[in-house]
C-alpha cells in the first residue's frame, strides 16, 4: 500500500463529519498530532442537528448500521462505542407500506423475518427469502475486506480469490434480475432492491454486488443512537479531544500552502496552520478547488441522485408508521426514470418516513413528535437547476404533504408546529456537487479502484477522504474511507483490528452512558 510521508507528525484534518473524525481518531491514536478544522460550529457534517422551538432534527442519516466500524474508531483512541454512545435496536428495522394497501415489517432477525415473509406473501416466498439472505451474507463475506475495507493502488489488487467468489456469487450480474431469482413477489424485490439508489443507480442497472447494502440494512442489524444520529459525531469528537486532538471550530479553510510537492499549511479566515499532511473531507468540488486541479479521468464523473427533506415537528402522529416507514408509490421502474434520466420530480413518489420519537421521545417537546420525509429527486446536472428550486419549492412540499395525506397520515398538514424543507439547491449551498448528498454514482466506472482515489496525484502528504472517494456513500463506508485515509499516513493498522475481522457476527453491546481510487484517477 502507497503511504503519503508516514514520518508526517503534524496532520490537518479538513472537517468534522464522521470520515474527519474517524481519520481523526485513527491518526491520535497511532500517535501523531491531530488538528480538526471545521466551518460549522459543532461536529458532524452532514450527520447535522437543527433545532427548532423544542424540536431536534438530524439532518443526514436516520440509522447506524454495522456498529462496530464506528467502534473501530473509538478503540483507535482507547475506547469504545458503548462507553460513549446507547444503541437503541430497531425492531422492524423498517416498515414497508405499498400502493395497494398491504404492509410488511422487515426484522434483521431471521426467523421473525420469515415468518413476516410467510404471512404476506406465502411459504414460496418464506423459502426465496432464506435463500435471500445466505446470498447476501456470502455476499458480505466476499466482499468486505478486499473491495471496501481496503487502499486501492491499482485495479489489478481486485485479481484476488475474492474476485472469483465474487463472480461465482453473479455480483457482477445486475441488481433486479439477481433478487428476482430469490423473490417472485414485486413488493418484495423492492424491499431488498431500493437501497441501490443510496448508490445513485437505478436496481436494474446496479451490480448485484450492491445488494450487500441490503444485507447492512436487513441482516447485520439497525440501530438508533440515544439523542439522535447526531449523538455520534458528538461522540466521536469527544473521544478524540479527549486523546489529544485539537478541534477549530467556525474556520473555514480557504486555501493551502505549498513548497514543491508538499502542503506545508492550511489557511483558514481565522490563522495559518502549518502541517506535514492533511486530510481533506469536503465534497470533490471543495476539495478540488483547495488542491487546484481535478481528477484526470476517462469520463467524467456521474453524481447520484439528490433529495428533498421535509422536516416536520407536529402535535400528534401516526400509529401505523414505525421508526422508518418506505411508502412506495405504485410506479417503480418509472420512478428511477424520472430520477437518473428525465430529471423530472417523482409523479409517483416512493418516500422515506422516518419517526425518531418512535424511539427517542426526548427529541420533541413532551407529547410532541419528529417526521423526517425524505423524497429522492434528481440532482441539479439532470433535473431543476439550483436557481430554479426556489420557485418549486412551495409547490413541492404542497405536492408531498397531499401525498401523505392519501397515504393515510390523514390531518398532518394541520398538525405541523416546526418545519423545514430542504431542496437540492440547499445541499448546493453546502458545497455538494450536483446539488446532492449521496456524491458520486456507484457506477462500475466509480466502484472500486475506479472511484476517486484517496491519495493525492503530485503531492506527497495530501489525503482524500469523504463518501466521494473509496469505498462511498454511507455511514458504514464514510466511517471506512477516514480509518483508510490515516493508513495512508501510518500504515495499516495492526493486525487482528481490521473491520472485516472486528465484526464476528455479534453487534457492540451499547450501554447507558452520559453523552447520550485507482492508479488513472486522482486530483
Amino acid at each position: 500500500m502507497s503511504r503519503a510521508v508516514p514520518s508526517a507528525d503534524h496532520v490537518v484534518v479538513v472537517g468534522a463529519g464522521l470520515a474527519g473524525l474517524s481519520a481523526a481518531c485513527h491518526l491520535v491514536g497511532a500517535g501523531r498530532r491531530v488538528t480538526v478544522v471545521e466551518r460549522d460550529d459543532a461536529p458532524g457534517g452532514r450527520a447535522g442537528r437543527i433545532r427548532r422551538g423544542g424540536y431536534l432534527f438530524d439532518t443526514g442519516p436516520t440509522v447506524l448500521t454495522m456498529p462496530h466500524l464506528a467502534d473501530e474508531a473509538f478503540r483507535a483512541v482507547g475506547t469504545s462505542l458503548r462507553e460513549h454512545v446507547e444503541l437503541l435496536p430497531l425492531h422492524p428495522a423498517y416498515r414497508a407500506r405499498f400502493a395497494d394497501g398491504s404492509s410488511l415489517d422487515v426484522h434483521t432477525d431471521a426467523h421473525a423475518m420469515e415468518a413476516e415473509v410467510e404471512r404476506f406473501a406465502g411459504p414460496r416466498e418464506a423459502a426465496g427469502y432464506r435463500d435471500l439472505r445466505h446470498w447476501l451474507t456470502r455476499l458480505y463475506h466476499a466482499q468486505m475486506r478486499r473491495f471496501i475495507d481496503t487502499n486501492f493502488d491499482s485495479p489489478w489488487q481486485l485479481l484476488t480469490p475474492d474476485l472469483g467468489r465474487l463472480a461465482a456469487l453473479g455480483g457482477f450480474g445486475r441488481l433486479a434480475p439477481r433478487i428476482g431469482h430469490h423473490l417472485r413477489d414485486e413488493r418484495l424485490r423492492r424491499v431488498f432492491s431500493f437501497q441501490s439508489l443510496y448508490a445513485g443507480v437505478a436496481p436494474a442497472r446496479a451490480l448485484a454486488a450492491y445488494a450487500v447494502i441490503a444485507y447492512m440494512d436487513t441482516v447485520a442489524g439497525v440501530w438508533f443512537p440515544r439523542g439522535g444520529m447526531h449523538a455520534l459525531p458528538r461522540a466521536l469528537a469527544g473521544a478524540a479531544a479527549a486523546a489529544g486532538a485539537e478541534f477549530r471550530y467556525g474556520s473555514t479553510v480557504v486555501r493551502l500552502e505549498r513548497s514543491g510537492q508538499r502542503v506545508t499549511a492550511v489557511v483558514t479566515d481565522r490563522e495559518r496552520i502549518p502541517c506535514d499532511a492533511v486530510v481533506l473531507t469536503p465534497d470533490l468540488p471543495v476539495t478540488y478547488r483547495l488542491l487546484g486541479r481535478a481528477p484526470r479521468r476517462w469520463v467524467p464523473l456521474r453524481f447520484s441522485p439528490s433529495a428533498v427533506v421535509l422536516h416536520l415537528g407536529t402535535d400528534r402522529t401516526w400509529p401505523e408508521l414505525a421508526h422508518h416507514t418506505l411508502s412506495f408509490g405504485r410506479a417503480w421502474e418509472r420512478t428511477f426514470d424520472e430520477l437518473t434520466r428525465t430529471g423530472e420530480l417523482m409523479t409517483d413518489p416512493s418516500l422515506l418516513i422516518t419517526r425518531a420519537t418512535a424511539t427517542d421521545p426526548s427529541l420533541a417537546p413532551a407529547g410532541r413528535h419528529t417526521h423526517y420525509v425524505l423524497a429522492p429527486a434528481p440532482n441539479t446536472a439532470v433535473g431543476p437547476d439550483a436557481t430554479t428550486w426556489g420557485d418549486l419549492a412551495p409547490g413541492y412540499r404542497r405536492h408531498l404533504l397531499d401525498t401523505l395525506e392519501q397515504r393515510g397520515l390523514t390531518g398532518i398538514g394541520g398538525a405541523i408546529e416546526e418545519e423545514l424543507l430542504v431542496t437540492p439547491a440547499d445541499w448546493a449551498a453546502r458545497g455538494h456537487a450536483a446539488g446532492t448528498p449521496f456524491s458520486a454514482a456507484h457506477t462500475l466506472a466509480q466502484t472500486g479502484p475506479f472511484r476517486p482515489r484517496n491519495l493525492v496525484r503530485g503531492l506527497e502528504n495530501a489525503v482524500v477522504a469523504g463518501c466521494g472517494t473509496t469505498p462511498g456513500v454511507g455511514v458504514p463506508t464514510v466511517l471506512i474511507s477516514g480509518k483508510l485515509a490515516a493508513a495512508r499516513i501510518t500504515g495499516p493498522p495492526r493486525p487482528g483490528h481490521s473491520a472485516h475481522s472486528a465484526h464476528s457476527g455479534h453487534p457492540v453491546r451499547p450501554l447507558p452512558s452520559p453523552i447520550a481510487g485507482a492508479a488513472h484517477d486522482g486530483p
